[in-house]
């Protein structure tokens, strides 16, 4: 692969993070070491997901190329819904918020399933997948830590209406990217 269609690969694989990353910031308004540990932890897991699928389309051809939209979609449309859900109810000042690791985990893991289908895909065209899921990883803590920022910034005024777009996003994402695999849309 070209430099270019690393770069692309790994700004699309990112996008789902940086959304889901604006709508975390604004609910929990992390300092800057919140955002970037944050960074970390969605780009350790959104570059280790591509090697899993390399691994796995080295091994078993096809098997989560079937499923990676179902699994995808169930993970980010629950982590979505709940972003809903959470905006459009009402949050008294005191209550506390979910910011523990494993609901960051949760949300990068949700973020980083369709990364393993690209492995997957990498495998049977022979790409360098160390050089692609590290350039992964950095753009997926780059853009996370950026968007935990932006949220941040727009939490302290539209923390909820941040939110919700953030869910939304998810969502509409994953929606479209189920209904491109299932060949409703075109892709």
């Amino acid at each position: 692969m070209t430099p270019v269609a690393i770069a692309v690969l790994s700004l699309s694989m990112s996008t789902d993070a940086f959304a889901a990353a604006v709508g975390r910031g604004a609910l929990h308004r992390p300092n800057l070491a919140g955002a970037v540990k944050a960074g970390l932890v969605f780009g350790c897991i959104e570059a280790i997901t591509p090697v899993i699928g390399w691994g796995l389309g080295m091994v078993a051809a096809g098997l989560v190329e079937r499923v990676d939209h179902w699994i995808a979609f169930g993970l980010l449309a629950a982590v979505g819904g709940k972003m809903i859900w959470e905006a459009t109810r009402p949050l008294a000042e005191d209550a506390p918020r979910r910011s523990g690791p494993w609901a960051l985990i949760a949300m990068a893991v949700g973020t980083s399933i369709d990364a393993a289908a690209v492995g997957v895909g990498l495998a049977f065209i022979g790409a360098n997948i160390w050089v692609i899921a590290a350039s992964i990883g950095v753009t997926t803590f780059l853009l996370t830590t950026i968007g935990m920022l932006i949220g941040r910034a727009v939490g302290q005024r539209f923390g909820k209406i941040a939110e919700l777009l953030g869910g939304l996003a998810l969502v509409a994402l994953r929606l479209m990217i189920l209904l491109e695999h299932l060949g409703v849309i075109g892709a």
